[in-house]
């Protein structure tokens, strides 16, 4: 095989170089702002290539936000596996973002909400998967707080999913030097009061 030809095969995929080309662009000036033209031109394909994968801007659009969710879950899983203690499960989210920051795309904050405010119309594809990002969010959650706490998992779940939240704007704000740290640490804060809470009943019930 000569150099030429594995150059050709190594490269990706017009489809996935027009993947990529969305994401970053899209994540670097946001959607309104990237016209058709210049991911055409970043990714180096034919407008046809587009229309004959995505059928337009909304198909790409919600293509590329579904392939980062499929990357997101599996960041999260690998981070959730690789942690030693529930509680240290549960933080992974913190530790999956910077995870997942490294490997693709960064983006300013969160992707998802960041394309549910440029687009508002709930009929848009997109709202579908910002509606499963939200139910694996939520579920995800949920499962892992219970391995944590029997003492109002859902309630614990929902506070480090708001600290989450937060965690993601300060990284859009850009004035945080560390919004992530920051975040993981008043979560592990959250789980361990929870855990002390449990273990209080538990002692009062014995006595």
């Amino acid at each position: 095989m000569d150099q030429d030809t594995a150059a050709a095969m190594a490269r990706p995929s017009a489809r996935d170089r027009l993947l990529d080309a969305a994401d970053e662009l899209f994540s670097r000036d946001g959607i309104a702002r990237t016209s058709v033209d210049q991911v055409l031109h970043h990714a180096h394909v034919a407008p046809g290539t587009l229309y004959a994968h995505f059928g337009g801007k909304d198909g790409l659009i919600a293509a590329a936000l579904h392939r980062r969710l499929d990357r997101w879950e599996q960041v999260w899983q690998e981070a959730v596996d690789a942690a030693a203690t529930p509680a240290e499960k549960l933080l992974a989210l913190f530790d999956a973002v910077s995870a997942y920051r490294d490997r693709y795309t960064p983006g300013r904050g969160c992707a998802f909400l960041a394309t549910g405010t440029e687009l508002p119309d709930l009929d848009h594809p997109v709202h579908a998967v910002i509606e499963a990002e939200s139910t694996l969010l939520v579920t995800r959650l949920n499962q892992l707080a219970e391995t944590v706490t029997t003492e109002d998992p859902a309630a614990l779940a929902g506070n480090v999913l708001l600290v989450y939240d937060g965690a993601m704007a300060g990284l859009q704000r850009g004035r945080t030097p560390d919004p992530l740290g920051h975040g993981k640490t008043l979560a592990r804060c959250l789980i361990r009061n929870a855990i002390e809470t449990e273990k209080a009943r538990v002692c009062r019930a014995g006595l």
